[in-house]
């Protein structure tokens, strides 16, 4: 058999293998519809990856692709199963057995994964046992009609007649080598595309997406808010910079950054959820949600920051959160003399690791449970999270959250400080340009820039920009609601000449710290440098 026929088979044997791992998991992503997301192998592979992951490909990942970063793993998970079944699927050409072993091999690791998960029971295997079965009749059904010549070491599962008929699929070319027969390749083609079409069509219909895309309300509605005891102070409308393209003062909930370790936020049942609060305490306190819905609760603004978020970036959102004082919870569980950290415990397992004064100090620091007057939505923490001041979200804004551990930093570490950041993590102050966008075209003349800038427990005292290589601009401040939230400013470049142009940003908080111009990475502790943009005046 010439090269060319040789290549061709191989081909086809990728298409086998990628036809039967599409049936695997579409069937098994349908069927996991009728038991749980922790039945879902797709869902729960990529759930499995995310601790894995090393800090060095995670900041790239969420600096490229920012909130799209769940669905970007999905899909690379997926692709990265269709690929090893394509490969196997090669290697079946020659070696069948072995091939065929290996696609039992991986069809198995997903359930081995569901299997370790807390969460998940034995039925939660079905799904994936079924699907591994019928890519496996797949695999074997392929490739016994799919007209490939049989070597003699590779006949594992093809019978006897069929290879006693197999010159009947085969040509003899020119040279006196064999190829398929065209019509026994297209009904190959044919096949292993209505097969492989099934298997995504059920993906799309499965688990996976559902979770993805899932609709709360029901949940949600369960949890009622009572009118806050403590209302947060009105917004006035000089709290805006009133520069059209700038973001607006309160993010709404769709709006607002999500960063988590999930792939499909959990969809918890209010009336069984609970607060714990143990470790280094006289006494251990459990809060159910109708006892913390009975409890006084406050309104306060309060802007929040991931560590990932680049400098100039999006990662960044103002909201009026309603919740209980959790130094109230705290004193309630009157800790040890000698703690000096709570890890906060997450519904899925992850663990945030915040200085405790941070929790008993006259800051805001919420157990929450509504934002912008709505109870929370399962992406930002339904039905309950922290939502501390002054702190970035990693160490800091648990959502799902079910337990406060009062501890140590010299006993316990949390999820990211185990991967290389910081373990208190302050908020450091940092400013961006909003308008003019990078790279915007702007009529010649008088120019309005504007944006935002935040330095959560100082405040921001003053902004300043510079236009090219001139000298640095006050900027016009709105009014500060709290040092809590962002403060947005604007200021005005007049005759500014045709060509193209830079502009700088920098923020001065009121305990007289200026934004470093120095460049940095988000490991530890938060990016830095100014925001600097440019633009074209036409």
């Amino acid at each position: 058999m010439n090269r060319k026929h040789r290549v061709l088979r191989r081909i086809r044997g990728a298409v086998a293998g990628m036809a039967s791992t599409l049936v695997l998991f579409g069937l098994a992503d349908l069927i996991a519809r009728a038991f749980s997301p922790s039945a879902a192998p797709l869902l729960t592979l990529g759930q499995a990856i995310i601790p894995l992951a090393p800090p060095a490909a995670i900041k790239p990942v969420i600096a490229l692709f920012g909130e799209n970063d769940k669905l970007v793993l999905v899909l690379s998970t997926g692709l990265g199963a269709l690929v090893l079944g394509g490969l196997i699927g090669a290697l079946a050409v020659s070696r069948r057995r072995l091939a065929l072993l290996l696609l039992i091999v991986a069809g198995l690791v997903p359930a081995v994964v569901i299997a370790l998960r807390p969460e998940a029971g034995i039925l939660d295997l079905v799904p994936t046992l079924i699907g591994l079965a019928a890519g496996i009749a797949t695999f074997i059904v392929l490739f016994r009609f799919g007209g490939f010549t049989v070597p003699a070491e590779a006949s594992e599962f093809v019978v006897p007649a069929e290879a006693a008929r197999r010159s009947d699929h085969d040509q003899s070319g020119p040279d006196g080598s064999t190829s398929p027969d065209p019509l026994s390749r297209r009904r190959f083609f044919t096949l292993a595309g209505t097969l492989g079409a099934i298997g995504a069509a059920s993906i799309a219909a499965g688990q996976t997406v559902v979770s993805l895309a899932q609709d709360a309300g029901a949940a949600v509605a369960k949890l009622v808010l009572p009118d806050p005891a403590k209302k947060a102070s009105p917004i006035p409308a000089s709290a805006s910079a009133d520069v059209e393209g700038t973001v607006p003062f309160v993010t709404e909930a769709k709006d607002f950054y999500r960063i988590d370790t999930v792939l499909a936020p959990p969809v918890i049942d209010p009336e069984e959820w609970s607060l714990r609060i143990h470790g280094m305490v006289e006494n251990e306190v459990t809060l159910t949600m109708d006892e913390l819905l009975d409890l006084p609760l406050e309104e306060h603004h309060i802007t929040l920051t991931c560590v990932s978020n680049p400098v100039g970036g999006e990662l960044v959102g103002n909201a009026t959160w309603l919740g209980f004082p959790v130094r109230e919870l705290l004193a309630r569980a009157r800790p040890h003399q000698d703690a000096d950290m709570v890890l906060s415990h997450s519904f899925d397992g992850f663990t945030a690791s915040t200085p405790i004064e941070a929790l008993r100090d006259d800051r805001e620091s919420l157990l929450a449970v509504g934002m912008n007057g709505q109870p929370l939505v399962p992406e930002h923490g339904f039905p309950a999270r922290l939502v501390v001041p002054g702190l970035y979200g990693f160490v800091s804004a648990t959502k799902w959250v079910t337990e406060l551990e009062v501890t140590r930093f010299d006993e316990k570490t949390a999820y990211w400080t185990d991967r290389g950041w910081d373990a208190k993590a302050p908020i450091l102050v940092a400013s961006r340009i909003e308008v003019p966008k990078p790279l915007a075209k702007v009529a010649a003349g008088d120019i309005r820039v504007g944006g935002t800038a935040w330095a959560q427990r100082s405040g921001i005292e003053t902004v300043e920009v510079r236009l090219d290589d001139g000298d640095w601009t006050k900027t016009e401040l709105a009014e500060e609601v709290s040092i809590d939230t962002w403060r947005q400013w604007r200021a005005e470049f007049a005759e500014v000449e045709p060509g193209s142009h830079t502009l700088t940003v920098r923020a001065t908080d009121k305990d007289g710290t200026v934004q470093t111009a120095k460049r940095r990475d988000s490991i530890p502790n938060s990016a830095t440098g100014h925001h600097h943009i440019q633009f074209r005046v036409e």
